[in-house]
């Protein structure tokens, strides 16, 4: 089990997840010959510092690459500081999230900003988000690709629209280990924000499911690694959701009473819930 904070804990051949309380975000490092891969560098330079400190406090090796699992601040936020610590590493992502991390960081550090102004600053950790200098990735691909590490290939695959438009997925196959970001969340309910993607999502894990097997090992971009059974569980949840918008969407239901007309696999209270409804209706062409 993860706990927070306790630094990196070996959850398959030469692969290691540190599960940090702020965010409750995951960062995963994969040895090869050439050096360390670093899956996602955290919400802000001085978090991304710490999760260094924690690499060497390890003895793991060096980070000679990056991959960031998609956009968000609290997934890309630590490129400079791991660009500081180790040199000019390549950043992998794919091509949607390259092309959208420094605007995303724009969106992000706007509405925290407005959160201070107006004195609701619930997260006393937030003024770093807002002196972090964000570096977007410079290794963009679509579909698939592969990478070397120096005697062990990791693949990169973007599956489909889900959580966002570029969400990757990291498999190791010799470990038999896939890093699945936000995808997939052990922690609760996927993060549903306005630009998710609620009907595409399910055949998105379907690509996912195609790629494990029983004794695989995933990592979800946030919460304890998991296994195929509970990727099949939260895939499930994950249609019920797409299903139902398109039923209610279908019958002429108004978004503003959509809650309330429908069962729901998670509490429509929950803020990580919170989007799903918007980005639905607007792939129905609804909202």
């Amino acid at each position: 089990m993860l706990g927070y904070d306790t630094g990196f804990h070996e959850v398959g051949d030469r692969i290691w997840v540190a599960r940090y309380e702020w965010h409750d975000v995951n960062i995963t490092v994969i040895e090869g010959g050439a050096g360390l891969l670093m899956i996602d560098t955290h919400a802000s330079t001085r978090a991304a510092v710490g999760v260094i400190d924690h690499i060497r406090r390890a003895g793991l090796g060096e980070v000679t690459v990056v991959v960031n699992t998609h956009e968000h601040f609290d997934h890309t936020f630590g490129n400079a500081a791991v660009r500081s610590a180790y040199g000019p590493v390549p950043i992998h992502a794919t091509q949607h999230a390259t092309d959208h991390t420094l605007s995303s960081a724009v969106a992000f550090k706007a509405r925290f900003a407005a959160q201070v102004a107006a004195g609701e600053l619930a997260d006393p950790r937030t003024p770093e988000i807002l002196q972090t200098d964000v570096v977007a990735p410079d290794r963009p691909f679509v579909g698939r690709t592969t990478l070397d590490l120096g005697g062990r290939t990791v693949e990169l695959v973007h599956p489909g629209r889900g959580h966002t438009a570029g969400d990757l997925v990291t498999w190791v196959p010799d470990a038999n280990l896939l890093q699945a970001g936000d995808l997939l969340e052990e922690t609760g309910p996927p993060v549903y924000t306005d630009h998710s993607y609620p009907l595409d999502w399910p055949a998105t894990i379907d690509v996912v499911l195609d790629l494990i097997d029983d004794r695989s090992t995933v990592v979800p971009g946030h919460g304890v690694p998991v296994d195929k059974e509970w990727v099949r569980g939260q895939r499930a949840e994950i249609a019920q959701v797409a299903d139902t918008i398109q039923q209610l969407g279908s019958e002429g239901v108004p978004i503003e009473r959509a809650v309330a007309a429908a069962s729901w696999p998670w509490p429509t209270d929950d803020w990580r819930f919170a989007g799903a409804l918007q980005s639905g209706y607007a792939q129905l062409g609804l909202a």
